[in-house]
């Protein structure tokens, strides 16, 4: 059944159907276009349209609705509806008969999908923030395992100088982090109701949008019927939110997949996030892992494509705009199963401490501890700097670390050093000099962990 035949004295074509007809993916929303209609048959009381007797009869066929709904979305695919707004329709005259034509006085399609994606944001919203917690439960989870497990830190894909693994791990607590606020801060203004605004220039019934709007569970109302029917701007934004955080997961994920080679041995992963080699019997490979890199592009490319689809397009309300969903729908099930994903790779994690702490003191690490100690017996900065790079490549064509190097091999670059220059070389000097705030000495570690787990257990979930 159409909503807008009374106009057509022909049927459409079956391939302009095809191409029209959204409830391939609109389905989706079937749960929030039921919630909505109850919402909207309680507002129609207050103003004369239905009788209580009539919004009773309509709510409770929407409550079986909603119930069958629930039990197996998929059932609607099974209907040649146009949208989901019109198999809610046709479910409901089907169960009251004329009252179900009722329901739909005063209100457009136009801030009903408004409405209903809304309140889908919503819904997924509260469960994507869960899966930031999650993930980032994990990661401190790991960083309280190994506060003390030296790791080399790296630029330009460099050995640079020590940090430990925890510090690696909480590196990305922060990450997730902002990503969790910035969707916090989406959801937030997202929280403003469309319904009542009709087709563009509101709606001809004295509704009470704002006691409507705190029925359906939003914050209040928007202010301005031909925006809010035309807003795409948090699709937009959960799709930047998705789109950042991906991006984040994908460094984390190039990470472990570099610290998982044989060539660093940092990691082992768990069988349950790697496979095989179809020819290559000793493979065992971070599929896993490359897939969440893989996906960015997918939420990515859909972010532009809906940036794309929104520009230029003149108010209000434009069949353009029915592009929003699969896009959306997508991106927000990706980064999900991405968060997911990268708990679970977590899981069972088995990291080599003897081989990072190796890496760590093989790479020169300590180099900058060498300048600075020299710069301490008076010799400047810059001047430290060229002496130091020429002890390195002393070291590196002798095979030895700093530390190793006698004090007479270490004084034929600086008379000023001295027996007390071991100690500074060692790996805990170089670590625990790291103490202002964000650094990486153990205090600092502690406390970093420590902020973090009371933050998350504060967390009002």
């Amino acid at each position: 059944m159409a909503l807008w035949g009374g106009r057509f004295s022909q049927a459409a074509d079956t391939r302009f159907k095809q191409f029209n007809d959204s409830l391939p993916f609109d389905y989706r929303l079937a749960e929030q276009d039921v919630l909505g209609s109850i919402s909207w048959s309680r507002a129609l009381v207050k103003v004369g349209v239905l009788t209580a007797e009539e919004q009773r009869k309509l709510e409770a066929a929407m409550q079986d609705l909603l119930a069958q709904v629930q039990a197996d979305p998929e059932q609607i695919l099974q209907s040649d509806a146009e949208d989901i707004h019109s198999w809610v329709e046709s479910q409901l005259i089907a169960r009251v008969g004329d009252l179900g034509k009722k329901l739909h006085t005063g209100r457009s399609r136009n801030d009903q999908v408004a409405t209903d994606l809304k309140l889908w944001c919503k819904t997924q919203g509260a469960q994507l923030l869960l899966a930031i917690h999650g993930l980032q439960r994990q990661l401190v989870a790991v960083a309280d395992a190994h506060q003390g497990t030296v790791l080399p830190g790296y630029t330009h894909l460099q050995r640079a100088q020590p940090v430990t693994f925890a510090h690696w791990a909480l590196a990305y607590v922060e990450m997730l982090e902002r990503d969790y606020s910035r969707l916090q801060d989406a959801l937030a203004r997202l929280n403003l109701s469309p319904l009542g605004c009709g087709a563009l220039a509101g709606t001809a019934y004295a509704i009470d949008r704002e006691a409507l709007a705190l029925d359906m569970g939003f914050a209040g109302a928007t202010r301005n019927s031909l925006d809010t029917v035309a807003d795409r701007d948090h699709v937009v934004e959960l799709m930047n939110c998705a789109s950042l955080s991906m991006i984040h997961l994908s460094r984390f994920a190039e990470d472990l997949i570099f610290y998982n080679t044989g060539e660093a041995g940092f990691v082992e992963l768990s069988d349950k996030v790697t496979s095989g080699s179809s020819l290559m019997p000793q493979k065992k490979n971070p599929d896993a892992l490359e897939l969440i890199r893989g996906k960015v592009g997918r939420v990515v490319g859909a972010q532009m494509g809906m940036m794309m689809t929104l520009k230029a397009l003149p108010l209000a309300y434009n069949k353009d705009m029915q592009e929003d969903k699969e896009g959306l729908f997508d991106a927000l099930d990706t980064w999900h199963d991405c968060l997911d994903m990268a708990s679970l790779v977590l899981d069972d994690i088995k990291v080599n401490q003897a081989r990072t702490l190796a890496a760590a003191q093989g790479g020169y690490a300590n180099a900058t501890e060498l300048a600075d100690y020299l710069v301490a017996k008076g010799i400047p900065f810059r001047e430290a700097h060229h002496i130091v790079g020429e002890a390195v490549v002393y070291a590196i064509q002798v095979a030895k670390p700093l530390e190793d190097l006698s004090l007479a091999e270490l004084q034929q670059f600086s008379s000023v050093m001295a027996e007390d220059v071991y100690p500074v070389l060692s790996l805990e000097s170089t670590l625990g000099k790291r103490v202002a705030k964000g650094g990486v000495a153990p205090d600092q570690i502690a406390a970093a962990l420590a902020e973090a787990q009371s933050r998350l257990a504060a967390r009002q979930l």
